[in-house]
């Protein structure tokens, strides 16, 4: 009642409050100690729940548990083929990619999506700095520093997503082709959660996932160009992994594998 009494008096001072603004003045108040009300299921409740999560679990468990999948099944010949049809390539040209943009890989050896957490993305959507989930530079990157066997970057997700809800999803790239959550709506997801949930359900999924972002990105002609040379892989290097991912050698990488796939 107290947080309701809070926010009814900002709103009454200073009219409406941005939707962006409601976890920092959540934040401010857990400082000062004004309690927490206990609310109506919120979206992201609402959203796991639809998709299956145990409600006996805690929050982060129950959200990490609800995306593991050990027998999600590979993608198929046939549907490698399609997709490479699709963006007039061939199969050969997108196994290269997968295998330095994934390690070859969608999941770890839990059955978790490959993912690794951005805290300077959750930084811009909240303007909170909070140790090891928010800050506004990158860093901090992490695999297994408490040796418990899940990946960080799942349980820095779970922590972000109890605390501030649905965006946290946005704040992570998943998967075989480590694409941003944050691209959800330009991808044509409903929102971030069918996004990461998506892709936990196939292999297929991610290639579907790539297919749209280089459909979004204009990259059929540079990944069509890909072959057994370095300067061949650059222009899709450069445009999905950017000028530090070329300094990096990704089109050498990318090279490389298109000789060994």
């Amino acid at each position: 009642m107290m947080r309701k009494l809070a926010f009814d008096a900002i709103r009454k001072k200073f009219g409406s409050i941005p939707h962006e603004l409601v976890p920092m003045l959540d934040y401010g108040f857990d400082k000062v100690g004004i309690p927490r009300e206990s609310p109506a299921p919120n979206k992201l409740e609402t959203r796991l729940a639809a998709l299956g999560a145990d409600p006996s679990l805690p929050f982060q468990e129950r959200l990490i548990e609800l995306f593991r999948n050990t027998s999600a099944p590979a993608i198929s010949t046939e549907q490698l083929e399609q997709f490479a049809n699709r963006l007039g390539c061939t199969s050969r040209q997108l196994r290269a990619v997968a295998k330095v943009e994934g390690g070859g890989a969608g999941w770890d050896n839990a059955g978790l999506l490959k993912c690794l957490w951005e805290r300077h993305w959750l930084w811009k959507r909240v303007k909170i700095a909070v140790p090891g989930l928010s800050d506004r530079s990158t860093g901090g990157y992490t695999i297994d520093a408490n040796r418990d066997g899940i990946n960080d970057s799942w349980q820095k997700l779970a922590r972000a997503a109890e605390r501030f809800g649905i965006v946290a999803f946005e704040c992570a790239s998943f998967g075989k082709f480590q694409i941003m959550g944050g691209h959800w709506k330009a991808l044509g997801y409903a929102d971030p959660v069918e996004f990461v949930w998506s892709l936990s359900q196939s292999e297929a999924a991610h290639y579907e996932a790539l297919a749209r972002f280089i459909e979004m990105n204009g990259l059929t002609s540079a990944l069509r160009q890909i072959n057994g040379s370095p300067d061949n892989a650059k222009a899709f290097a450069l445009a999905y992994n950017g000028r530090l991912g070329v300094k990096r050698g990704y089109h050498q990488k990318i090279a490389t594998a298109w000789r060994v796939v």
